[in-house]
């Protein structure tokens, strides 16, 4: 969202919101939906060259634009962040000098002195976390004989049992499937060149006692790479057939995997190595798709780790309906008419723990029809309900699809996960093999609170089954008056999605826990009168509701202030700002990343979350207004 200057002197919070509210009507596709850049770190990029010299279908031009590219993110200390504004981080420093150095960058060139310099300053190869090293493994970079094993063997393992992989989130699951086979063949590609001068020479670490959860996954790994050179034929065979039907069975249309780019690359690689050649329709099909998600601009071409087309076009026809735009607008009926299409009405990993529930939910990309999540269809029920369609009948089946889905996943403890049902081992997180991000789907405060929004607006906020999610949701709130943000930065984002869900769901604004969140939200408001969080937020205390003002962590505060303090001066202060900060063409810049992934280790920058948050905040802000 970069353009014009911000505009001098706005006349007033209605004139804001037409500009905005012009602005994402003109961002729609002829097809109805909204989509924008899901931008990420150059790791991304990195091991899409890699997986491309993997299979041997690199190309020159692909090669050199991606180069361009990690290039552009470089930092002035030679280092790469996952983040804008952020800290240099190793693992993606090494991946993206690897990959510069495949384009050709000579390793005496400056930029790659001061990238290895940093590398080796920060721990090297080393130091890296285990994926990095599983890369380097790929091409003879890195002794396998030193990665935690994660054999396949695992597939045999009944969903009772430990361990097994419906324990793991789904995006774990469906990484760490693929790898499975990777790992069991353990295969080694010429890279043409060496890497010594990103190793510190530095020991392995030491092992940690068997009192520890880490020591006996130590000891366990130990035993696993003895197995893994004599494992036992008939076993290993068996578990590799389950492993390639099971991605098989999980293939999108589109050809990608969970629409996410990690368990696609290593898919595409588990099924070449399991002997299926590049022209088989699975692998055609995985191949081809990867370039859906490229972005080739002025030389530079980026990769998208994931895409979501029915989260943008929910959040705007939302965003729209707030600020006036008639259910019977084009906007809203194509719109709706997309999302309705979009509803999932297959079985997918959830159902092995539901496995009597009604299919009936919606997915965050266009094509995942294994993989619906409790968040998009929240968002997808409210705005079908701001849809006027032709069909009223069809978008009223779906809608109470998704309502019955949505109940039949909550958690046994009255929460919501976000892809999965009770899925919150505790073992999986101990595995030396998962050091990068979360690996299971516990429930968030920001997933409930969407889902008990929803639900409010149906008319459902009397139910038990409600009245159990507000009392988590209640129960979560954190000591400072704050809620964790899981897939969004932070404190913010929990907060603007749970104080606005407990009140529509019936919770007084007198009740303590609003009054708690209305006193954190305003200590935290900045002299400007927006709002910011560092992402260091997931890691240092000091840094909840604190950080540079954006766009949208603005609007959440809002959305809050809107719902729970209609009368307060921080709310006043805060639509000025966002007025004030305006661009002419009725978007704000906001160049920082305000989504998660995974907290600590992966953040993203949805492109439309600075516009569709500030049109709904301004919208509810100017109805209180009347």
């Amino acid at each position: 969202m970069t353009g014009s200057a911000a505009v001098p002197q706005p006349d007033s919070a209605a004139d804001a919101l037409v500009r905005a509210r012009d602005h994402l009507l003109d961002l729609q596709s002829d097809s109805g939906w909204w989509k924008a850049e899901l931008e990420t770190n150059v790791t991304m990029e990195a091991e899409d060259l890699l997986v491309r010299r993997f299979l041997a279908i690199e190309d020159a031009q692909t090669t050199r634009q991606t180069a361009a590219w990690i290039r552009s993110r470089q930092r002035p200390d030679g280092g790469f962040a996952i983040y804008y504004g952020g800290p240099a981080d190793l693992s993606a420093t090494i991946e993206a000098y690897v990959a510069m150095r495949m384009a050709g960058d000579p390793v005496d060139a400056d930029h790659m002195r001061q990238a290895a310099g940093l590398a080796r300053d920060l721990g090297g190869v080393e130091g890296s976390r285990v994926f990095t090293r599983i890369w380097l493994a790929l091409f003879g970079q890195w002794s396998w004989g030193d990665l935690p094993v994660l054999p396949p063997e695992v597939m045999l393992l009944p969903k009772w049992c430990p361990l097994n992989i419906y324990d793991f989130g789904q995006w774990a699951r469906q990484t760490i499937v693929p790898l499975c086979v990777v790992g069991a063949h353990r295969p080694q590609r010429d890279l043409g060149f060496g890497l010594d001068e990103l190793r510190t020479g530095a020991p392995l670490p030491p092992r940690q006692p068997l009192s520890t959860w880490a020591g006996r996954f130590q000891a366990l790994d130990r035993a696993l790479h003895l197995y893994e050179k004599r494992p036992v034929r008939r076993l290993r065979q068996q578990s590799l057939a389950l492993c390639a039907a099971w991605i098989l069975a999980r293939q999108e249309s589109d050809g990608c995997w969970g629409g996410i780019q990690p368990p696609w690359v290593y898919s595409l690689m588990a099924l070449h190595l399991l002997g299926y050649p590049l022209d088989h329709p699975a692998m055609k099909a995985g191949i081809e798709g990867l370039d859906s998600f490229a972005i080739v601009e002025d030389g530079h071409r980026r990769f998208e780790a994931c895409q979501s087309p029915v989260w943008d076009t929910a959040l705007s026809m939302v965003a729209l309906r707030d600020a006036g735009v008639s259910p019977y607008h084009p906007a809203m009926i194509s719109g709706g008419a997309y999302l309705v299409d979009e509803e999932v009405r297959k079985a997918g990993d959830w159902a092995v723990q539901r496995p009597d529930l009604e299919p009936g939910g919606w997915a965050f990309e266009f094509e995942n029809d294994n993989y619906p999540d409790l968040d998009d269809t929240a968002e997808v029920v409210m705005a079908l309900r701001a849809s006027g369609q032709p069909e009223p009948e069809r978008v009223e089946e779906a809608v109470q699809r998704g309502v019955r889905w949505s109940y039949g996943m909550q958690c046994r403890d009255g929460g919501w996960g976000a892809f999965d049902v009770d899925n919150d081992a505790k073992l999986p997180r101990e595995l030396p093999f998962c050091d990068f991000g979360e690996v299971t789907d516990p429930p968030s405060a920001d997933v409930t609170a969407h889902v008990i929004e929803m639900l409010a607006e149906e008319g459902r906020a009397n139910d038990s089954r409600t009245a159990r999610a507000v009392a988590w949701l209640l129960a979560e709130q954190e000591g400072d008056g704050s809620w964790f943000g899981r897939w969004g930065a932070n404190h913010l984002y929990g907060t603007g999605a749970a104080v606005p869900a407990l009140v529509r769901a019936g919770v007084e604004r007198s009740h303590p826990a609003i009054r708690r969140a209305v006193r954190w939200l305003e200590a935290c408001q900045n002299e400007d009168g927006g709002w910011g969080e560092d992402l260091r937020s997931y890691s240092e205390v000091a840094f909840r509701g604190r950080g540079e003002s954006t766009a949208s962590q603005t609007a959440w505060a809002l959305l809050a202030l809107i719902d729970a303090a209609p009368d307060s001066e921080a709310l006043e202060n805060g639509v000025r700002w966002l007025v004030d900060t305006q661009r002419e063409d009725g978007g704000w810049d906001e160049p920082q990343f305000t989504g998660t992934g995974f907290p600590g280790d992966f953040y993203i920058k949805y492109h439309l979350y600075s516009l569709n948050f500030p049109l709904m905040a301004l919208g509810r802000y100017l109805r209180r207004e009347g």
